[in-house]
């Protein structure tokens, strides 16, 4: 059993309380990016960040963010490690992260809680129960403007690789979903 020292839960929930920096309303620990921290001395600490993807680009900046906050609270020595493994999922995000993805406009992403891989989906574009095209999925992706479950798929990609464009059949709006991984 690893043993979790005071200062070590401080320097996380400091690593944790960092904006991401493609979605700034998400913390890193509300999306669930940092997974430990370890004291490595009196003024050394080192950091597991898991990126979301392999080849995330915003792990350079979450990383010198993490950096920047340790070093001034007083960490001489602050080193940022890439863990690959568990990989990252969308289960990660906590319920907090997910309530501000949706207040914010974005779709959070359904839960999985599934260990194997995640089902690719590409049937129907749309969501809901109400015309033959539309699936009646138990757990459509809802407008997060005003919460109908009648959406359709514009783009698989939208302003970041998480991200797909969609857009709601009741009111119009076009709103960001954070895909499932």
């Amino acid at each position: 059993m690893v043993t979790t020292t005071a200062l070590e839960a401080e320097l996380l929930e400091l690593a944790g309380a960092v904006p991401d920096p493609e979605l700034p309303v998400l913390t890193l620990r509300e999306l669930g990016v940092v997974r430990g921290v370890r004291l490595r001395g009196a003024d050394a600490v080192e950091v597991d960040l898991t990126p979301t993807y392999t080849g995330c680009p915003a792990v350079e900046a979450m990383s010198l963010d993490i950096e920047r906050v340790l070093r001034e609270h007083g960490m001489r020595e602050v080193t940022v490690r890439r863990v690959l493994a568990p990989a990252w999922s969308t289960d990660d995000i906590t319920d907090e992260g997910r309530r501000k993805l949706r207040e914010f406009g974005i779709a959070p992403p359904r839960t999985t809680r599934d260990t194997g891989p995640v089902a690719l989906r590409l049937g129907p574009t749309r969501t809901g129960t109400g015309t033959a095209e539309q699936t009646a999925d138990p757990d459509p992706v809802r407008c997060p403007h005003c919460g109908s479950a009648e959406t359709e798929l514009l783009s698989r990609f939208s302003s970041t690789a998480c991200k797909a464009l969609r857009r709601c059949l009741l009111c119009s709006e076009p709103f960001d979903h954070f895909k499932e991984l």
